[in-house]
């Protein structure tokens, strides 16, 4: 059984009464149930977990690679701003997909940079609370194909 950690960022805490006409009127507490179903669907166990502050974050990022874990991550605004987060990512080898629940490319234009995309295996953002489901399948296909690959072929 593969294991995800999903982490949020700064404010995510606040999804369905922060900017509803940006990001919807959905909670984190919602998506959280529907990454946990899509989850169960995967085969795959979920940490799902929420902080403001930057170096919880980079607890979990390290957590998460010394479990063999992948990572969904939606750093909100470090996002464009955090080296740490770029630098544990890095360093903590778990496969990473970045997710935003607005299209971060159709906003202002300090957000179309982000620290965290090139160390990360994908990028999905636009899509609302399915951005987490999409990221979801993703990094659980990426561990599926890796452990494949590193099993020895029988012949």
């Amino acid at each position: 059984m593969t294991t995800v950690f999903v982490l949020n960022g700064p404010n995510l805490n606040l999804l369905g009464r922060r900017e509803p006409h940006v990001y919807g009127s959905t909670t984190l507490a919602d998506i959280e149930t529907l990454v946990r179903g899509k989850a169960e669907t995967l085969g795959a166990a979920i940490m799902f977990r929420q902080s403001n502050h930057e170096g919880q974050l980079v607890d979990w990022i390290q957590e998460a690679g010394a479990q063999g874990a992948g990572i969904v991550i939606n750093a909100g605004a470090y996002t464009h701003t955090s080296i740490a987060l770029r630098d544990a990512i890095s360093g903590s080898g778990a496969p990473t997909v970045e997710i935003h629940i607005s299209n971060v490319h159709a906003r202002e234009g300090f957000r179309h940079r982000s620290l965290i995309a090139p160390v990360s295996v994908g990028v999905i953002c636009g899509f609302g609370p399915m951005s987490y489901l999409l990221g979801l399948e993703a990094v659980h296909q990426v561990m599926v194909e890796r452990a494949r690959q590193a099993k020895p072929s029988q012949h």
